[in-house]
């Protein structure tokens, strides 16, 4: 595996910038992949997310300073693409967030690449109850299990809004499984 700074340098560079991508897609697009799946949930609007974020990212390397690690700079450009998207989605439809998680919700059951059972549906329903942010710290700690300080980096927010955030969720979740 090549070193994230030489792989910057060589993406900063013209010359060497198409090979140095197709090492980028390669490594990354597994874990950028399930990341936008677990917010959009359909694998179509996936995929279409998914080759949004490294368009982005290929058009604005040149742009990244390396404040924080790629990776974490990558997660927060697919996040902001993923909320993007459902935004735009349930804007185009005419209905709510909330309404479009519910159907989003829905459709999982329908969806020949969902692989969850009721637990993970039921899950998922929970899921669709909390606030973006909850969600998205939620799914990264407990379904990526990244560290707080990788997620810090990923949504620019402190460690400690964050543990916050999760310690809410996990509450939220909680409660609705037990009433639902």
């Amino acid at each position: 595996m090549i070193a994230e700074e030489t792989l910057v340098q060589e993406l900063q560079q013209e010359a060497s910038r198409a090979k140095a991508f197709e090492v980028l897609v390669n490594t990354y697009k597994e874990r950028l992949y399930w990341h936008i799946r677990r917010i959009v949930l359909n694998h179509d609007d996936t995929d279409d997310v998914l080759q949004n974020t490294f368009i982005k990212v290929y058009r604005n390397i040149d742009q990244f300073k390396g404040d924080s690690k790629l990776y974490s700079w990558m997660y927060r450009i697919a996040t902001n693409e993923s909320l993007t998207f459902l935004k735009q989605r349930s804007k185009k439809m005419g209905i709510s967030d909330q309404e479009l998680k519910d159907r989003m919700v829905e459709n999982l059951q329908a969806d020949v690449y969902f692989e969850g059972d009721k637990i993970q549906l039921k899950l998922q329903k929970a899921l669709s109850t909390l606030p973006d942010k909850q969600k998205l710290v939620f799914t990264m700690k407990y379904f990526q299990e990244m560290k707080y300080t990788d997620i810090s980096e990923a949504l620019e927010t402190s460690v400690g809004a964050l543990k916050t955030s999760y310690h809410l969720a996990v509450k939220k979740i909680e409660t609705y499984l037990k009433e639902n």
